[in-house]
């Protein structure tokens, strides 16, 4: 059975999760979109915490809304120019199709998710999301592709000091 109490808490996330995001999309300008998105990644964070991912509701605030944010915000900050150019604009057709786009794939969500109907959770295991769960998994499992993507990053770094480098 459904705890209600962890229904209200998934709404009391789910809500304020969805209107950031929207607010991610709808905001004129950079900046107010980039704090959308911090409270989106916090939102999300609580809904990581009601599935028992807590290391995954950890490295979400930790990783995404600190570290990839801040630099986020760092770069917008100095990219941007006034704010005469966030100006309103004509809709134009484009946008209005979209729109009508966004809302029939919503509809087609909607109506399939109602279809279902309740799904009985499955059990998870006592160890579900924990650093040593997700530690043995990728240090056994996903080795090959956890160790390319730290070369990937190497080279990035790498290449990012040879052209810095470059302009100095």
């Amino acid at each position: 059975m459904i705890d209600r109490a962890e229904v209200w808490v998934f709404w009391v996330f789910a809500v304020p999760l969805i209107m950031a995001s929207a607010g991610v999309v709808v905001a004129r300008n950079p900046v107010n979109s980039a704090m959308s998105l911090v409270a989106a990644f916090f939102f999300l964070a609580g809904i990581y915490v009601l599935l028992t991912a807590h290391l995954l509701a950890f490295l979400q605030v930790l990783v995404y809304a600190g570290a990839i944010m801040v630099l986020f915000l760092f770069v917008i900050m100095l990219l941007t120019t006034g704010d005469q150019d966030f100006e309103r604009t004509r809709l134009k057709v484009m946008q209005v199709a979209g729109a009508f786009g966004a809302a029939g794939v919503v509809a087609v969500v909607v109506l399939a998710v109602n279809r279902l109907g309740p799904m009985p959770m499955s059990a998870v295991p006592s160890n579900f999301g924990t650093v040593k769960a997700v530690g043995r998994l990728l240090y056994t499992q996903y080795l090959l592709p956890f160790e390319a993507t730290s070369l990937l990053l190497l080279v990035a770094i790498v290449g990012a000091v040879v052209v810095a480098k470059q302009r100095i």
